[in-house]
């Protein structure tokens, strides 16, 4: 689904249910703003080694709140 030519304030940040490898929340990040989900997903692992544990405690977080497709 691509939300390319959605205007911004009608996007919805949602957990992607056909691209997911464990909860959908970087796929969904990926499909909302029509960004490459391995690129997502990389930085993602790169924040998470680099950082202070951050990352994944959002993670956790939005999986919680974020709603699904």
């Amino acid at each position: 689904m691509s939300n390319f030519n959605t205007p911004m304030h009608q996007r919805r940040l949602r957990r992607s249910l056909t691209d997911r490898y464990v909860a959908g929340v970087l796929g969904g990040i990926a499909e909302t703003y029509d960004w490459n989900p391995t690129l997502v997903r990389l930085i993602f692992i790169a924040v998470a080694v680099l950082g202070t544990g951050t990352p994944l405690l959002a993670y956790v977080i939005a999986w919680f709140i974020m709603p699904t497709e």
